[in-house]
């Protein structure tokens, strides 16, 4: 069990181009006070000012700059190697924590027998609930990580175990971190998360999510700048890398097909709809199921 005093957490937060989101976030994180004992923003070669802005509203966090926009994965990387936290804290740009939030994803973490990973609870900025875990599995994950299957999560207030956990909001324990070699940095942005969370169960280590270390996550500026309308293909294509790096041929080509079928449908019904921009958003998922995986 965890003693009393408050866990202390390095939180690192990795940018590119996040605008002025990226500093409400580390506002958010001024305001959090106990529990953050260093904050570490990375910067991947942002060019749209947020870094000087940064650092002129935030002078106290540390700043490492990569020189190239490197994605998440190596970025969250660089961040957690300069990191002095028994916990690490990985916080999107776009992402405002509330009150008491990084303390308390970083106690439950602690407190939970065998945990290694934990997500916080996420809302929108008008405060409705959002996703922030998922199932492995094609199966299961297309077909119950869906509005239908996430009910039960949405009524839950106290810690429970997931398989993996979005990285919008995600705490590890330093220990386990430097087990895994970190991210895995083929992935350049999406899919890291899963696959994190995957190689920790493999270690014996539990997931969890805790809901009552909320985060409000915005719009995802950063990747809406780098994918624009293509954003949500690029979020199916970091899944496929994870089922291909498995080395399970079987489980990728059920992603592939079902994922095809599922985001088809959609696209197929906004068409009829007269929803042009949804289908054309799906029409870029399907064709991304069945596209090579790109280098």
């Amino acid at each position: 069990m965890v003693g009393s005093a408050p866990v202390r957490a390095s939180v690192v937060v990795v940018n590119w181009n996040a605008g002025t989101a990226l500093l409400e976030c580390l506002a958010s994180l001024e305001a959090e006070g106990t529990g953050v004992r260093e904050t570490i923003l990375v910067d991947n070669a942002s060019g749209d000012g947020s870094l000087a802005a940064a650092r002129a509203r935030a002078p106290w966090a540390r700043v490492i700059e990569t020189g190239a926009n490197l994605g998440f994965a190596q970025g969250a990387n660089r961040g957690a190697a300069a990191a002095s936290g028994d916990v690490l804290v990985f916080l999107n740009p776009d992402a405002c924590v509330l009150p008491g939030a990084v303390g308390a994803l970083a106690q439950a973490l602690l407190a939970v027998p065998a945990a290694g990973v934990a997500g916080g609870g996420l809302v929108d900025p008008r405060g409705r609930w959002q996703p922030a875990a998922a199932r492995f599995g094609p199966v299961r994950h297309l077909l119950l990580d869906t509005t239908l299957g996430r009910l039960a999560s949405r009524r839950r207030r106290r810690p429970y175990a997931v398989d993996w956990v979005y990285g919008t909001f995600m705490a590890v324990r330093r220990d386990l971190f430097l087990q895994l070699h970190g991210f895995d940095p083929a992935y350049f942005c999406y899919g890291e998360d899963m696959d994190l969370c995957h190689r920790a169960a493999r270690l014996g280590a539990r997931t969890i999510c805790v809901p009552a270390a909320r985060a409000i996550h915005g719009g995802s500026p950063s990747a809406r700048r780098r994918f624009g309308d293509g954003r949500e293909a690029a979020v199916v294509q970091g899944e496929l890398r994870f089922y291909a790096r498995r080395g399970r041929p079987a489980e990728l080509l059920v992603f592939r097909a079902l994922a095809a079928a599922k985001f088809g449908s959609k696209a197929a019904l906004a068409a009829v709809l007269g929803r042009a921009t949804t289908a054309a958003t799906y029409g870029r998922v399907v064709r991304a199921c069945l596209a090579p995986l790109p280098a």
